[in-house]
């Protein structure tokens, strides 16, 4: 099993799309045999260590390199005043850039961490040491430390953001029950077991690139356009990825230093970040807080909602965290009202973390459901029931499929909530309080271009190739499940190629899109093949089977003339007596024909084309409802998640193994969130605090109590062409706000604030 081309070890004709397959590139992790981009045997390669600012605002003034410079090993001392300017990359989005120049390294300090210098040196080692005698002096000037300084104040307004559906202010002034609260997130990190590094290396003007992604085209085209070459120039390769969610989508500077100093010094560098620099050198989830006002009848229908929030951004730069990303549409709502401000502090720019907007907005609003569900003694679940939305409230169109109803079934069912006492503090274990909490969750379906190459070789194997990226999601496995569906062969007969940007195109692997964009491809692909090969075998002069029948099936593996009219001809037979070593097809999903060759560059480059979910006859989504048990012990308030159980609606699963597990791994980010993950910021110095893994808490097996996952979709023709809808990043939206609820159903605390602590319990 090589690392960019794993073999898949199991196999009959049952591999096919929907069987419960363990990953076939999981041999490879379990022996170590998988290679991660880091460990790429490169030779003559130098080590790079990265510098930063112990300053949250000003700027450098000076930075003495003469110890560095001189010290045993070092080759290159980087600063801003000996770096010099790359080009302007276009945006993600595929904006052009606002400044004609990109400054890695930078005299003008935004924020504690920001990367000020760099050494290269033989060993890592030599370079860790030589880094350490740089001596920098600052002038240093105020900072915002985050959106609660006082120097911070309201932030500034998002218009377009800005939503006004009905009279929310009427409808809540008038209504008969009436809840205000205010919820709040911390900062949160992605922290991925795998450090953000790369290798860089320059062949002349050609630039090869070891380094994590979860979107090769899109890094690839950053890299080309910082150096000034063409794009086809640079190769990104990514075979494995050891966890994202979110943070391995982009270029950063750490790299355009590193395939800078490359350059310079005519000889790979590699550049691996420590622990305390992951914090820094990209940005997690921004800190958010809104404030919710609920209005409704004394039988709990909503009538209103009124939501007013802000997040953090970076004083240089523009992210939004959209809190009205489920609020504006989960329930049936005739009248809302959503206004959101950036608050720019000295921090390093937020960015996408699983479930970017949806999960804070979902933390607030279902909170607030299950405080209004006590507001006016109705069941949480049935409160939810009770303004279960027919139809999209916000874009008025159907769903293409919602299943919710059959997943609040589904999960009551299998928890048991119907044995449930509505008062808090009603059930015990003896000193420990027992809670039961609820909440529902969903993600859009996002859609992107895929590309993918399938072979067909004389052997008899099928080979499928494109450049997007496994983070141990499963992609090798599903689209090797595709292709063997298409040609009725064993998974055993597929090979699948990927984490290669000079392989097919592809686009981020985020949003939850991969899976539904590339088993597309892939059929399209396969489909375009095997046509091909029925049509060779039919009309060749070669073929054993030509003038046999006027149609062929392809079943397990072989050309089988539909009423036995000649014996099964195995695929490999066929090219072999046609004397060829393969059949090959590219197919895309672009709808458009007679796309520009620069159309085609920005599809897959850049997330200019993808869709929104609304784009089209329908409101396309994912759903999920999350059931929590949770013990408090009532001396210690100490709280033990005791189980949990998701029921969830993602149209057609590929691999309901896999799918299982990353619903599993969703819930348990969704347990840090709740219990124990959150930056802690240092006021004085606007200074992440807890910047490594003993004190920015994750859970470990010990937090992880029993989770039941129940798939209740059906498949959603509108969401994708096989079917099937978002999985990755459904799992974790909700589960904070069942986690809170099942406290206060404990004990009788309301907790607003993640994450919650025993403190907040005394």
């Amino acid at each position: 099993m090589t690392p960019l081309d794993p073999t898949p070890r199991r196999g009959d004709a049952g591999d096919g799309l929907g069987a419960r397959l363990p990953r076939i590139d999981g041999r490879a992790k379990v022996r170590g045999a998988a290679s991660y981009a880091l460990d790429h045997p490169v030779e003559g390669v130098a080590h790079a260590v990265i510098v930063q600012s112990t300053i949250p605002a000003g700027r450098v003034r000076t930075i003495d390199t003469r110890a560095a410079s001189a010290a045993p090993g070092v080759l290159l001392v980087l600063t801003p005043d000996s770096t010099p300017p790359l080009r302007a990359a276009s945006t993600w989005t595929g904006e052009a850039p606002t400044q004609p120049e990109y400054r890695p390294l930078e005299h003008t300090i935004r924020y504690t961490g920001q990367q000020i210098a760099a050494v290269v040196a033989e060993t890592l080692e030599q370079a860790t040491e030589a880094a350490a005698l740089l001596r920098v002096a600052y002038d240093r000037e105020p900072a915002v430390a985050g959106m609660d300084d006082p120097a911070a104040g309201e932030g500034n307004p998002l218009p377009p953001l800005a939503i006004e559906r009905g009279d929310a202010a009427l409808a809540f002034a008038g209504a008969p029950v009436r809840l205000t609260a205010e919820y709040r997130t911390p900062r949160e990190y992605q922290m991925p077991i795998e450090p953000h590094g790369l290798i860089a290396r320059w062949e002349g003007d050609a630039l090869t690139i070891w380094e994590h992604s979860q979107w090769l085209d899109g890094m690839a085209r950053t890299y080309a356009e910082w150096f000034g070459i063409p794009f086809e120039k640079v190769r990104l390769i990514s075979p494995y990825i050891g966890g994202g969610f979110g943070s391995k989508a982009l270029a950063l500077a750490h790299g355009a230093l590193a395939a800078l100093a490359a350059r310079q010094l005519g000889r790979p560098v590699k550049l691996a970040l420590t622990r305390p620099q992951t914090f820094t050198a990209f940005g997690g989830r921004a800190a958010t807080r809104q404030v919710l006002e609920l209005g409704a009848t004394a039988e709990g229908r909503l009538l209103a909602i009124r939501q007013r929030g802000c997040n953090e951004t970076s004083v240089d730069g523009v992210w939004i965290e959209p809190l009205s990303s489920v609020t504006a549409l989960m329930y049936d709502l005739p009248n809302f009202s959503s206004q959101q401000h950036l608050v720019p502090v000295n921090t390093v720019l937020p960015f996408a973390k699983r479930a970017p907007g949806e999960n804070p907005s979902a933390f607030g609003l279902e909170c607030a459901m299950d405080e209004l569900a006590y507001a006016v003694g109705v069941d949480p679940l049935a409160l939810r029931l009770r303004n279960h939305a027919e139809r999209d409230p916000q874009s008025g169109k159907p769903w293409s499929t919602r299943r919710l109803r059959e997943a609040f079934a589904a999960g009551a069912e299998a928890f048991g909530w119907a044995r449930r006492r509505m008062a808090p503090g009603s059930l015990r274990e003896g000193r420990l309080l027992i809670g039961w909490g609820m909440a529902a969750g969903t993600y859009p379906v996002r859609r992107s271009p895929g590309e993918a190459m399938v072979r067909v070789l004389a052997d008899g194997t099928v080979e499928v190739a494109s450049s997007t990226s496994d983070m141990g999601t499963g992609a090798y496995t599903i689209l090797a499940q595709t292709a063997a569906a298409v040609f009725s062969v064993p998974l055993a007969q597929v090979r699948v190629r990927l984490g290669d940007s000079s392989l097919p195109r592809a686009p981020v692997t985020g949003g939850s899109q991969m899976a539904g964009l590339m088993t597309g491809a892939v059929d399209k692909a396969a489909r375009a093949a095997r046509e091909e090969l029925i049509g060779l075998a039919l009309t060749d002069p070669r073929s054993p089977l030509r003038g046999v029948a006027n149609t062929l099936a392809v079943e397990h593996g072989h050309l089988v003339p539909p009423r036995g009219e000649a014996p099964p001809l195995p695929i490999g037979a066929l090219l072999t007596a046609l004397g060829r070593d393969r059949i090959e097809a590219l197919r895309d999903t672009l709808s458009e024909n007679g796309l520009t060759p620069e159309d085609r560059y920005r599809a897959f480059t850049t997330v200019s084309s993808m869709r929104p979910p609304t784009d089209g006859d329908y409101s396309m989504h994912s759903w999920c409802a999350h059931f929590v048990e949770v013990a408090v012990d009532e001396a210690l308030r100490s709280i033990r998640l005791r189980r949990i159980v998701t029921a969830f609606d993602a149209g057609r699963l590929y691999n309901p193994k896999l799918a299982e597990s990353q619903i599993k791994g969703g819930i348990i980010m969704g347990i840090g969130q709740a219990l124990l993950e959150g930056g802690m910021i240092d006021p004085r110095q606007a200074r992440v605090l807890n910047n490594n893994l003993a004190d920015y808490l994750l859970p470990t097996n010990a937090d992880v109590p029993s989770i039941e996952v129940i798939s209740v979709g059906e498949p959603d023709p509108h969401a994708s062409a096989l079917g099937g809808k978002g999985v990755g990043e459904l799992g974790i939206v909700g589960v904070a706000p069942a986690i809170a609820n099942a406290v206060f159903h404990a004990t009788g605390k309301r907790v607003r604030e993640l994450p919650i602590t025993m403190a907040d319990l005394v």
